[in-house]
C-alpha cells in the first residue's frame, strides 16, 4: 500500500482508479505483482482521510507544489505512521534543497526525490514491490475500510493485510465485538487466490455475517493476540511542533489501522515532560489493536496543525 499525497488524482496517471469515497484507492498490476495507491480524496477539509491513507502504507509519495501549513500537517502524519520509505516529486521548479531542512533529523529523510514523471514512479512501485518479502505466519488480520452486498455472492469487505498471512476458509474474529466469520473466497486486482500475506490489498467474500457487522474500522483476525479496549492508558509522545500541553477534559481523536475514533482525556500526567506524557483516554467505542502498536494522537481544533504526536497502546 503506497499513500500518495499532495495533489489530488495524480495516481491517475500511474493505475488504475478503484474505490472512492473519503479517500480513493488506484490498482497497478504487472504480471504477479500488484501496488495499491491510496489517495486522501477528502483532505485537507477532514483530518480522516490523511490519516487513513497513511496508516497502512508501507511507502509514500509526496507531490509537493509549494511549501505550505498542509505540507507540513502532511509530513507530520507521515512521521506519525511510520513511513520511512518513499519519494518526493517536486513541482514548480522547487529545488530540493528547499525540503531537505524540513526533513532533516525524521524519518523521511531518506525518501528519494524523483523527477515529475508517472513512468518513471511506476517503475520504481513496481520494482519494490517485487522485492517484497512475504511473511511467514499461521496469524492474520484485516481492517475493513469498505463493505457491501454483492448479489448472489453476498458481503464482501475490501481491506489490507496489516500483518501475517490470512488464508481461504479461515475462521475469522469480528473485532470489536464476538462474532466470527468464514472466509469465503480472496481476490486480489479482481483475481482470485487462495491466501493473502501482509501488504495485500484484498476483497474478501464472507459467510455467516452481515452487512452492520463489518463496517469501517471493523478489524478481521485470527491472532489470539489482537484485543480490544474503550479505555487507554499509555505514553504519549507529541510531536516538537505541537505547542501546548494535553489536559483534561480535552477531545483528542486516536487514529489505529481503520479505526478513527474520539475520545476524552481522562488523565495527562507529565512530571514536568509535557511533551512526553502519561494519558487516560476514555473513548467513545472500542479499540482494537495488538499490544505494543502505536496510534496516532489527533486534535481537531489544533488549527493549522491538527496532529498532536503518537500514543503506545499496551
Amino acid at each position: 500500500m503506497v499513500a500518495v499525497i499532495g495533489a489530488q488524482g495524480y495516481s491517475a496517471a500511474i493505475a488504475k482508479k478503484g474505490t472512492s469515497t473519503d479517500i480513493t484507492l488506484y490498482n497497478l498490476k504487472k504480471g504477479e505483482i500488484t501496488v495499491t495507491l491510496i489517495e486522501p480524496t477528502r483532505y485537507p477539509e477532514r483530518l480522516a482521510p490523511l490519516f487513513l491513507a497513511a496508516s497502512e502504507a508501507k511507502k509514500a509519495v509526496v507531490v509537493i507544489d509549494e511549501l505550505n501549513a498542509l505540507l507540513g500537517e502532511s509530513l507530520v502524519m507521515l512521521q506519525c505512521c511510520g513511513i520511512s520509505s518513499g519519494y518526493f516529486v517536486l513541482r514548480n521548479y522547487l529545488p530540493k534543497e528547499k525540503i531537505e531542512p524540513i526533513i532533516r533529523g525524521t524519518i523521511l529523510e531518506k525518501f528519494e526525490f524523483l523527477p515529475d514523471d508517472p513512468n518513471v514512479l511506476r517503475e520504481k512501485l513496481l520494482n519494490d514491490a517485487e522485492q517484497q518479502k512475504i511473511p511467514d505466519s499461521e496469524w492474520g488480520s484485516v481492517p475493513v475500510d469498505h463493505s457491501f452486498n454483492v448479489k448472489g455472492v453476498g458481503v464482501v469487505v475490501l481491506g489490507v493485510v496489516v500483518d501475517g498471512v490470512i488464508k481461504k476458509h479461515d475462521e475469522m474474529r469480528l473485532l470489536p465485538g464476538t462474532k466470527t466469520a468464514q472466509i469465503r473466497s480472496i481476490q486480489k486486482h479482481d483475481d482470485d487466490f487462495e491466501s493473502a500475506a501482509e501488504g495485500d490489498r484484498v476483497g474478501l467474500a464472507l459467510k455467516n455475517v452481515d452487512i452492520e457487522d463489518v463496517e469501517r474500522g471493523t478489524v478481521l483476525t485470527t491472532d489470539p493476540k489482537v484485543k480490544t479496549s474503550k479505555t487507554l492508558k499509555g505514553r504519549a509522545s507529541l510531536v516538537k511542533y505541537w505547542q501546548t500541553p494535553i489536559k483534561p477534559e480535552m477531545v483528542m481523536h486516536i487514529g489505529h489501522w481503520m479505526q478513527f475514533l474520539n475520545g476524552k482525556v481522562e488523565a495527562a500526567i507529565d512530571n514536568g515532560d509535557w511533551r512526553n506524557p502519561l494519558l487516560t483516554l476514555a473513548l467513545e467505542k472500542d479499540i482494537v489493536y495488538r499490544e505494543g502498536d502505536k496510534a496516532v494522537l489527533m486534535y481537531l481544533e489544533g488549527g493549522k496543525l491538527r496532529v498532536a504526536g503518537t500514543l503506545d497502546l499496551v
